[in-house]
């Protein structure tokens, strides 16, 4: 039974941690490894610069796609790696395709289709350097294998066929290396699975492939009860069950990709969070199985949030129909909503601040008045009590609180 290894940007930095990830990968060479990588540190967010330039028609574009080469060069030179060559030869067909395309396409398009040469970068980097090393190893085109309908930036998959491709393509005992977070339509053209996408590749390839186990490599020891940066006295989760993993994820906690867990408990597959900077610690380990004491409080902030208040303007009870009107709306411009909670004339719901948002606003806005507040902070809290409450609004405003017996949810704002 194979085991997938996913790898993110910040593992594969820099020359040194490149090096690390292959004395982890030789560590698994029993265990019939598939590599799942993302771009090369904050590659993926040059990229989405370069568009933005090449998209207002900007002519730095092209000092800034030299610049991002020149990144990846510098690391190939420093592995004594022969694969210049090749990154080259796939910059300057990204360079040629953004200098020919006419723009007659939508920007999500572009975005899947310039974004992803972010992944592809890095993967033929680390495919010709391990080769190199000694590590044999097999590239290989996720496009080729993650199967997925045409709404680019926000894809769903085709299980059935995907499924049928990864038994194709994965079916000998070696390594494999792939990338993450990219996939195509059934008539070729890129797409991506949203941002930190990656570990749903991989999710996806273990429950395709029936997978022993996943394991994301992290710069932390595991999974935390909140963020250590801003919970000094954060601590490692030794176990934690896939439900707890799902609501955690779902809540914003960013050490896994909200879509990661699902496919796995389908097929009851652990998911292993391991340190790639230590990869002695034992790390954390997401299964059927749940602690044996009770969770601490979990703790989860989400920044850069917009709270909306849409009222009817004739003042009419907020009802089953203007709710069905609401949610097409969100649904149709892809708002996607952390918190909501109505009153008998107004409904408020708290999202990511993002483009998108005025556009809704401007629909919602034919039928109902929208207030708008902005520089919004989301905190969650699983397993909450008081003194931990407490503690966290220290300094905030609170504009919408809501509780379940297990979860409290609080929009705030500095004082």
């Amino acid at each position: 039974m194979k085991t997938v290894l996913k790898f993110g940007g910040a593992s594969i930095q820099d020359a040194e941690r490149i090096r690390n990830v292959r004395g982890i990968v030789q560590s698994y060479q029993e265990k019939e490894p598939i590599l799942v990588v993302s771009a090369l540190g904050k590659t993926t967010n040059d990229l989405e610069e370069i568009l933005k330039q090449w998209y207002q028609q900007n002519p730095i574009w092209k000092t800034s796609l030299n610049q991002l080469l020149a990144i990846h060069l510098n690391i190939a030179t420093a592995l004594s790696s022969n694969a210049s060559h090749a990154l080259q030869a796939l910059f300057g067909e990204l360079e040629s395709f953004l200098s020919n395309e006419n723009r007659s396409k939508t920007f999500d398009q572009y975005y899947d289709h310039i974004i992803a040469y972010g992944e592809l970068a890095s993967t033929t980097l680390l495919a010709i350097y391990f080769q190199e090393s000694g590590l044999a190893c097999e590239w290989v085109d996720a496009r080729k294998i993650i199967r997925t309908d045409n709404h680019f930036r926000d894809v769903n998959i085709d299980w059935k066929e995907t499924e049928h491709l990864a038994k194709e393509r994965f079916h000998t005992n070696k390594l494999y290396l792939t990338q993450g977070f990219i996939g195509a339509t059934a008539n070729g053209e890129t797409t991506t699975l949203g941002r930190e996408g990656s570990d749903y590749t991989a999710s996806i390839l273990s429950y395709c492939l029936e997978a022993k186990e996943m394991i994301i490599w992290k710069d932390v020891a595991g999974v935390m009860n909140a963020d250590p940066k801003l919970v000094p006295e954060a601590s490692v989760l030794s176990k934690i069950s896939y439900r707890e993993a799902v609501e955690m994820t779902y809540f914003g906690a960013k050490v896994i990709h909200p879509k990661t867990i699902k496919p796995l408990q389908n097929k009851h597959i652990p998911l292993l969070v391991k340190c790639f900077l230590d990869p002695s610690l034992e790390g954390t380990i997401i299964s059927e199985a749940t602690p044996q004491t009770p969770y601490p409080p979990i703790i989860v902030w989400k920044d850069q949030q917009v709270l909306l208040s849409i009222q009817d303007k004739d003042f009419s009870f907020i009802a089953e129909k203007h709710l069905t009107s609401i949610f097409n709306l969100f649904n149709q411009h892809r708002v996607h909503i952390h918190l909501m909670q109505n009153s008998a004339i107004s409904f408020s719901v708290c999202v990511d601040a993002n483009p998108r948002v005025s556009d809704l606003i401007k629909d919602l806005s034919h039928q109902f008045d929208v207030v708008r507040n902005e520089g919004m902070r989301l905190l969650t809290i699983r397993h909450y009590d008081e003194s931990t409450i407490a503690k966290h609004l220290a300094g905030n405003e609170v504009l919408v609180e809501q509780r379940s017996r297990s979860t409290i949810q609080l929009v705030t704002r500095k004082k």
